[in-house]
């Protein structure tokens, strides 16, 4: 029985959670206003009507900006703990931070060469 009730207060939390996550959207559908208009039942939030066919393939540079945005975005992942022990990890930590910034600019340079940033 003493097992059980350290359950327990796992257990209430659970229970509030489901009822706080099934309340609160009855509550908003109750009380919330319903004025629904053209543009709020149209296809998309922007109000145009679909140009398009939704299965139209992207262009390839739409997923090399996708991928440039996710390479540099772990950089700043590396850079933010390294800063943190930075006085630990002394000149060691300096020159491996200097070659994993070093080759992160040579591959920016490269794509930036190549065109990769430009758009048309």
């Amino acid at each position: 029985m003493g097992l059980l009730q350290n359950y327990l207060p796992v257990f209430i939390f659970m229970i509030i959670g489901l009822a706080v996550g099934l309340i609160a959207p009855m509550l908003g559908y109750l009380l919330g206003p319903k004025r629904p208009d053209s543009a709020k039942l149209s296809p998309y939030e922007c109000g145009f009507d679909a140009f398009s066919d939704a299965r139209a393939p992207f262009d390839v540079r739409y997923y090399l900006v996708a991928i440039l945005f996710i390479i540099f975005d772990l950089e700043t992942a590396f850079l933010v703990p390294w800063a943190v022990v930075f006085r630990e990890l002394g000149w060691f930590g300096m020159i491996a931070m200097g070659i994993f910034l070093g080759l992160l600019t040579i591959g920016f340079i490269y794509e930036w060469k190549k065109g990769a940033l430009e758009w048309e």
